[in-house]
Formats: structure tokens, sequence, C-alpha cells
């Protein structure tokens, strides 16, 4: 369903949904309490499973023959996919309840993926707050038509590469170049991060050169190297998906509405029922993006109450490589009349 089809929707509920003076606060308001409610028992509970199952993977990476360990290599960096979800949480606080704990955890769940945590955190953090708005969101802002050619043609090549077939290592040049800059920060924010890249460096300066000393060059590959590649697809892949259709606008700030952009300019994907199970539902993301204050697995319920209120006026989709062609063939350059231009329409129109 388009979004302009949305707007013209009827039901009272959908009235309400889709009323420019439409508040966040109004859509919480629709959400039981519990969806709130911090559980310790499932959030240790998910952090046992999901360690049980990476140290699975491993397992079975230093056992298998040669010719299995894709299979392998695609199960251990999905539950890789599951630390970073842990990680996530811990990012908006919805994980303990005590900061330090938050802290503690967010860090150590983001040091196999080398990521540092404060960065992350703070970045994603605009991310919610700015979800979709043009020139401000910074997790696949698309280009406008001039923008992307008054760029560079270094960066028109690499923008090309990633909202095209090549998209799963979009995360990759997310991560390397806005992730390790503390000085990018202010205050008390660039010591934070500051601190996590130290750790994080840290960390992959033992890590890495005892992995090769014990395993070898090829050992460093297949039990790091490749599960964090699977890793990356899996953080390309929901992001991009979470955000991008034909039919989603980003607006510029003078039209933005927060409420319409995380209702609305948010997707909920189904996955394979093992992915999310070892991705801890981050793709029930409608109700994350309403409050990042709901743990992930508070995810399914709060998504339940948004669909006794708004029904088929949510955006759903199920995973497809029909869907990431659709993604990367047409949503390349945004444009405020039809949302998205296409590369091809776009070298058509020159």
């Amino acid at each position: 369903m388009t979004i302009s089809a949305i707007k013209e929707t009827g039901s009272n509920s959908a009235s309400l949904a889709t009323a420019t003076s439409l508040r966040l606060k109004d859509i919480l308001h629709t959400l039981p309490r519990e969806v709130f409610t911090k559980n310790r028992r499932k959030a240790w509970t998910l952090v046992l499973v999901n360690v049980l199952m990476v140290c699975l993977g491993y397992w079975g990476l230093a056992v298998v023959p040669w010719f299995l360990l894709p299979p392998l290599w695609i199960f251990t960096g999905t539950a890789l996919t599951g630390f970073f979800v842990i990680g996530h949480d811990c990012g908006h606080r919805s994980f303990a309840n005590r900061r330090w704990v938050n802290d503690l955890v967010g860090h150590l769940a983001f040091l196999p993926l080398i990521y540092p945590f404060h960065s992350w955190r703070l970045l994603h953090n605009h991310h919610h707050a700015h979800t979709n708005k043009l020139e401000e969101d910074n997790a696949w802002h698309p280009f406008t038509p001039e923008f992307y050619a008054s760029s560079p043609g270094w960066v028109q090549w690499f923008y090309q590469i990633i909202r095209g077939r090549f998209w799963w290592i979009g995360s990759i040049a997310h991560w390397s170049l806005m992730h390790f800059k503390w000085n990018q920060f202010q205050g008390k924010r660039r010591s934070q991060v500051k601190f996590s890249v130290l750790v994080t460096l840290g960390f992959a300066a033992i890590a890495f050169p005892l992995l090769i000393a014990t395993t070898g060059i090829w050992g460093f590959v297949k039990f790091w190297l490749m599960p964090w590649m699977v890793y990356h697809f899996w953080m390309s892949t929901f992001t991009i998906v979470h955000h991008t259709a034909p039919d989603i606008p980003f607006t510029p700030t003078r039209e933005w509405n927060e409420a319409q952009a995380q209702l609305f300019g948010t997707v909920h994907c189904t996955y394979p029922r093992w992915v999310e199970f070892l991705c801890h539902d981050i793709n029930v993301h409608i109700p994350h993006h309403i409050s990042t204050a709901i743990p992930s697995y508070n995810l399914r319920l709060a998504h339940s109450a948004l669909k006794e209120n708004w029904g088929d006026k949510l955006y759903e989709c199920r995973f497809s490589w029909s869907l990431m062609k659709q993604i990367t063939d047409q949503c390349h350059l945004h444009r405020a009349d039809n949302y998205y231009q296409s590369f091809m329409d776009y070298r058509a129109k020159l």
C-alpha cells in the first residue's frame, strides 16, 4: 500500500493515524504498558541462548569438512547478528535498568563485530530522532538527483554500487567511515566514543594476531572474516529494508512529521523463522520506531497492538529476492514528486 493510499483511507483509527496533527505520544497511548516492561530473565536468557548459538556455530566451523563451511558461515554470521541486536537493546537502554550494565553488555556484544559501542549508539539515536528526514537521517539516506550530479565521480560510482546488487556491503562502509571518528563528537560524548574506539581497536589488536598465530590466515578467514561478512549482509539488508520502498518518502525538514515517519515510513518485514529467532525479532521494526524503550522480546506484542489500531495501513512485506530486486532496481535517487528515480531513468533524462 502506498503512502498516498494510506492517507486516503477511512476508519477512525486510520484517520487519527494520518492526521497532520498526529503526535508520537498519541500512538504510544495505544500500546499496552507491559510492552515497555524490562524482564531480567528474558533479557539474560536471550544472551545465554545467543552465546550458545554462536559457540555452536564456531564448533561446527572447527569440525566440519570444507564443503560444509558455507552453511556454517551463514549460521554463525546470523547468530553474531544476534549479538548486535542485544547490543542494540543496550544502546537504547532497554536491556537493563542500570546504565553501566547496558554499557558493559553492549561493549561485550559488539567486540566480536569490531564495532565501537558508544559511537554506534549516538549515531543510531540520531537516526531515530530524524527517521526518513531528507538530508538528516544517517541510515541509508538517499541522494537527490541534484546532490548526485554535483558529487565527485568516485562518490557516484560507490553510491551506485551500494544502491545496486552490492547493497550488502553498505553497512561495511557505514561502519568504517562513521564509527571511528571521535572528533565528530563534542564534550562527554567525545570521551565516550574515544573509549569505545580504543577498546574495540585494542581487542582487535590482541584477538586478530592471536587467531592468526594459532590457526593461520585461513583460520582468520574461516572463523572471523566470513561470519563477519554474513553479519554485514544482514545489517545492510535489515537497515535498507526497514525504510526503503518505492512508495516510502524521505521528506524535507519543513514537511517532516515524526509520528507519520515512524509509523508509516518504517517497514515490518517477515524473514525465515530461524533468522528471526537468531536475530531476536529485529525485523519487527515498526514498534521499535514508535519507542526505543520497547525491549526486543516485547516487539511482537507491541506490533500486534499497532495492527489492532491501524491494521493493513502498516507497511508489511516478506523478505525475498524479488523484494531486494525491487529496492536495488528502483530506489536509487530520491525525488519529491514520485519518491524514487532509478539510475536508468536519471541517465535517460540527461
